[in-house]
């Protein structure tokens, strides 16, 4: 399994403004609406006194100065949005509009008559505010602060303008709701810096969630899609693409699997309608016979979304190919201790009774029996052999042509047919590039492949060499006769240890095949209307 490297998780960074940072945008989009409620407040004051005159309790004891003062107070909170929009020194700027906010509505406090007038309520909101955006102890120092200016104005009024001492019960209590505000304050902004921390260390792990997920998805040797509920593909690999097609659309914003693969749209919806057999969380559905889905569900529904896992069907069965070998490597060394040394001693004996003076008919035949069958024991252990010792391949170039003739030749000598059982047409004489040994023993397979089930007439076996298509490509095609393969084995044509004939190994074929694949050749079987074809296609020697 490819190995996948987990990110470096990075470290929650505490959204707290320090003296050398400044802090995030949603530090100055709170300190903008606070200024933005201060615009308001002082707006509202100054049009009271427009609309309403001295008629109202404001500016009771001293108009002229709560018109002037309102209105430098609308021109400050005016002022506040262009240094916010400046975005320097927050600390500074926050601790100067709560500075302003105390003296301005202390001193319209003192032209309307002092505590009596209700605007020092005022403060509770602008200290709440404060608190909750420099979450931090100065929201106490500015209650200590609005506290203190409150105590002072009443004092100013009783010494000087005749005011009530009673009241001062009434700045004690407002004084008493300025920390109390504060307090509250501070302790939301403690809870809402820990929120903030929290969400931000489940932000970096999500992300790096995502990351590995990212990694692992890429790496993997089996294709993934990632579809929402309207059939949009949210995510891919490249391995999706190599075996469904290029995903990459520059004029689609979105890409739906209904008009990317038909089929697997349809396999989709198939299991979205359809939970039951046939679609369980590790069972695959064939698309064709090369690849196969599985489909997993994202969340609780199969509506919502799902993965999709896509299968190379060829590379599992090579896997399966290759398990095979491995397990026949380690039968091997016992096969040729175990059978063929037992093997010899009743081949030669058989060998040495037949030499002996024949008895009856009877004996005979038995002896016969034996001793082929014991032929086609060896032969078997001597192809598991070779399959398990493999060879490398020497490649050269030479004539298919007139290899073919010589291959043809010796054929027919050594297996006792007719020079005219093999025809050769050679509609091409190109040069190939091949190992000659190797080649000759996947021609050796192939053409006693089809002596065993063509009619064994004149020209009952045909040997054809061309040119395939565009490109310097060699087609050898081996055509028998006989009856054909049934539909129902031309998928196992090529598997290990499978054979249709009663004598057969079931190697050969499967031999000739990996031997095509080391010299970088294929060899498939062809459907024709009547006998059994079989075609190499390898690359051309050049010139």
């Amino acid at each position: 399994m490819p190995s996948v490297t987990q990110p470096e998780p990075r470290q929650p960074a505490l959204n707290l403004p320090g003296p050398s940072s400044e802090p995030p945008d949603s530090y100055w989009r709170s300190l903008y609406f606070f200024n933005g409620s201060r615009f308001v407040v002082a707006l509202l004051l100054l049009a009271a006194i427009a609309v309403f005159g001295n008629t109202l309790s404001f500016g009771s004891m001293d108009f002229k100065l709560f018109a002037y003062v309102s209105a430098c107070y609308v021109a400050f909170s005016s002022f506040c949005f262009l240094a916010i929009a400046w975005r320097r020194h927050f600390q500074l700027q926050l601790g100067i509009q709560v500075y302003a906010d105390i003296l301005f509505i202390v001193v319209l406090m003192f032209a309307s008559g002092g505590i009596s007038s209700g605007l020092g309520l005022l403060l509770l909101s602008g200290l709440a505010a404060a608190g909750l955006i420099s979450r931090g102890w100065m929201t106490m120092f500015y209650a200590a602060l609005a506290s203190i200016a409150v105590l002072l104005e009443h004092t100013v009024q009783v010494l000087y303008f005749n005011g009530l001492t009673t009241q001062y019960v009434q700045s004690g209590l407002l004084s008493i709701g300025y920390f109390t505000t504060a307090w509250v304050a501070h302790t939301l902004a403690k809870y809402l810096v820990a929120t903030e921390q929290l969400v931000a260390q489940r932000e970096i792990d999500l992300a790096n969630m995502a990351e590995v997920s990212q990694l692992v998805i890429k790496d993997m040797q089996d294709g993934v899609l990632v579809v929402d509920e309207d059939g949009l593909i949210r995510q891919y690999n490249a391995r999706a693409e190599a075996m469904l097609g290029s995903l990459r659309q520059p004029l689609r914003r979105e890409l739906n699997l209904r008009r990317y693969a038909p089929p697997l749209a349809q396999r989709l919806e198939e299991w979205r309608r359809n939970p039951g057999v046939g679609f369980g969380p590790m069972s695959t559905v064939a698309l064709n016979d090369k690849v196969s889905a599985r489909f997993v569900l994202v969340g609780h529904s199969r509506k919502v979304g799902a993965v999709i896992f896509l299968e190379d069907l060829t590379r599992v069965q090579a896997q399966v190919r290759q398990m095979k070998l491995a397990a026949l490597g380690r039968l091997t060394a016992n096969i040729a201790h175990e059978i063929r040394n037992p093997l010899s001693a009743i081949s030669h004996a058989t060998e040495l009774l037949q030499e002996e003076p024949v008895t009856s008919d009877t004996v005979t035949r038995l002896l016969s029996i034996i001793h082929d069958n014991t032929r086609r024991l060896d032969r078997m252990v001597h192809d598991v052999l070779k399959l398990n010792r493999g060879g490398r391949e020497h490649r050269r170039a030479f004539k298919v042509g007139a290899f073919l003739q010589i291959f043809a030749e010796q054929f027919c000598q050594i297996e006792k047919v007719p020079q005219t059982l093999i025809r050769l047409d050679l509609k091409a004489e190109p040069d190939v590039s091949f190992d000659h040994s190797h080649l000759n023993q996947v021609m050796w397979n192939l053409c006693l492949n089809a002596l065993l089930h063509c009619r064994r007439q004149d020209a009952s076996i045909c040997v054809v060499v061309s040119m395939a298509g565009k490109g310097n490509i060699v087609r050898l095609d081996v055509v028998d006769d006989g009856p054909g393969v049934p539909p129902a084995l031309r998928s196992q044509l090529f598997e290990p240890f499978f054979t249709a004939a009663s004598n057969g190994t079931g190697l050969g074929l499967y031999i000739a095949r990996e031997i095509c694949e080391a010299n970088d050749a294929t060899l498939e079987f062809v459907e024709t209307p009547s006998g059994a074809q079989f075609t190499i296609v390898c690359q051309g020697a050049v010139n």
